[in-house]
């Protein structure tokens, strides 16, 4: 198991949504998935909202499929919900939510905006390219400066509150990239498995 794959979320839910992610995350995790987001939305009724990929960042119609059985049965036993709602399991999409640490390396040069639990050099809200990032926190590059700012800001991820990649053109372009290249690591490592067999 790499330490990625167990990873700690960054961002949790409160309430009920994290009654349903603590109900749920274990089997994703033993199917070799991770939780991205839950979320229960009052849309057709109600609708819980689960955002989830796989430990190598893919995630496809059969992931979301194959999470949906396999969190279905669990969440009918717990029962955290008191009424009838609709069960949506999606991937993160391009323009994701960022909730690991890992995920602001695996997106560094990439635009990003997100909002702190505390004042950071007198704002809570930022927006800009992920230069760097390590253990502790990000730094951004903000790509709008207001006079006496810092271009620079370094924010930890013990203050971070909620964070998400920006649609750009060059994300789209590293996202189908990286998506090709998981697709192809997957083949690859099935091809090496029917040849051990």
């Amino acid at each position: 198991m790499h330490q990625t794959e167990n990873e700690p979320r960054l961002i949790v839910e409160t309430g009920l949504d994290l009654r349903i992610a603590e109900i749920i995350e274990p089997v994703l995790t033993a199917m070799d998935y991770r939780l991205v987001r839950v979320r229960m939305l009052n849309q057709n009724g109600a609708t819980l909202q689960i955002m989830a990929e796989r430990n190598d960042g893919t995630m496809d119609v059969e992931g979301c499929e194959a999470v949906s059985t396999a969190i279905s049965p669990v969440l009918d036993v717990e029962d955290p919900i008191d009424k009838a709602y609709h069960l949506e399991v999606s991937s993160p999409g391009i323009d994701r939510p960022m909730v690991r640490k890992s995920d602001f390396t695996r997106w560094t040069s990439h635009l990003v905006k997100c909002e702190t639990s505390i004042m950071i050099d007198n704002r809570k809200r930022f927006r800009g390219r992920i230069t760097e990032a390590n253990e502790d926190g990000f730094t951004l590059e903000r790509d709008q400066v207001a006079y006496g700012e810092e271009p620079r800001v370094t924010i930890p991820f013990s203050a971070l509150a909620e964070a998400k990649l920006i649609l750009t053109d060059d994300l789209i372009r590293d996202a189908l990239r990286a998506d090709k290249l998981a697709k192809q690591q997957a083949a690859n490592q099935n091809d090496e498995q029917e040849d051990d067999e």
